[in-house]
C-alpha cells in the first residue's frame, strides 16, 4: 500500500513542486529528575531504546524536584516549561515524573514498558531533514511539504550517557545511570512548509552534548512532523 501511495503522489509532487514525507524516527521524550525515586526504571527503559536509529530518545530533566533535597545538575527550566505546555495541550490537570511523550501528541506513564517499546517500533512519515556538520557548524536542510500549519524548528543537544552519585533526596545513596540527557534546547526558526537551510555554530552548544537532534513540531506544542539526529565530532 505504501508503494502504491508513493506512485500516486508523484503527479501531485510534480504539479505543486513540493517534496513530501520521508520515514522519520519516532521522537520519545522522557520527563524525569534525579530527585524522583520513580524515575530510575524509566531512565533504564529509555536506555534500552536510546541507540536505535529509528528512535530519537530524549531525557529532559525538570527542575521542580530541586527543592526536595537534591538539586539535579541536568535540570533545565525549559524542560519544565515544555512539560507544562504539553499538560495544557493534552488537557492534563498537572505534571508528574516520570512521563513519556510520543511524537508530541501522546503521553505514557513511565512505568508502562510495553507501550513505550511498542511506540519505539512505529515508523511515522515526516518532513525531509538533512543534517551535516562542517566548519564547526551544524547545517540543517529542511525539505518542503504541503503542511502549512506553523511549526517550530527545535534543536536538542544531548549527552548520550551520564553517571551520577546522589547524596540527598529520594534517591539518596544511589548511583544513577542516565541516557540521552538533554543539555540545551534551542528554537532555530519557524517552518510553514517551505524548504529552507539553517546553520548553528557548535560553540553555542554545551561541549558535553555530543549528539544533536532537530525536530520540526507544530506550535502548541503539537504533532512532531519531522526529526533527524547526528553525532557531533
Amino acid at each position: 500500500m505504501r508503494a502504491a501511495a508513493s506512485l500516486g503522489m508523484a503527479a501531485v509532487l510534480l504539479a505543486c513542486n513540493c517534496v513530501y514525507a520521508d520515514v522519520r524516527p519516532t521522537v520519545i521524550e522522557l520527563y524525569t529528575a534525579e530527585g524522583c525515586s520513580s524515575c530510575p526504571p524509566a531512565e533504564a527503559l529509555l536506555g534500552n531504546i536510546a541507540n536505535r536509529t529509528d528512535v530519537i530518545a530524549l531525557a529532559l530533566h525538570v527542575d521542580y524536584w530541586d527543592g526536595d533535597g537534591w538539586a539535579d545538575k541536568y535540570a533545565l527550566r525549559v524542560a519544565t516549561q515544555r512539560q507544562n505546555q504539553y499538560a495544557r495541550a493534552l488537557h492534563r490537570s498537572g505534571v508528574a515524573t516520570p512521563q513519556f511523550l510520543i511524537d508530541g501528541v501522546r503521553d505514557i506513564e513511565g512505568t508502562n514498558r510495553d507501550a513505550i517499546l511498542a511506540a519505539a517500533k512505529e515508523a511515522p512519515d515526516g518532513v525531509p531533514i538533512e543534517l551535516s556538520i562542517a566548519d564547526a557548524r551544524l547545517r540543517v536542510a529542511l525539505g518542503g511539504a504541503a503542511d502549512t500549519e506553523r511549526c517550530d524548528v527545535l534543536l536538542f543537544a544531548y549527552q548520550p550517557r551520564a553517571v551520577s552519585k546522589i547524596y540527598r533526596g529520594e534517591n539518596k545513596g544511589r548511583t544513577l545511570e542516565e541516557f540521552n540527557v538533554v543539555r540545551a534546547v534551542l528554537k532555530l526558526d519557524d517552518w510553514n512548509g517551505q524548504a529552507k537551510s539553517l546553520e548553528v555554530p557548535l560553540a553555542k552548544l554545551p561541549p558535553d552534548a555530543t549528539r544533536l537532534a532537530v525536530v520540526v513540531q507544530r506550535a502548541g506544542p503539537g504533532l512532531i512532523v519531522g526529526a533527524a539526529q547526528i553525532a557531533r565530532p
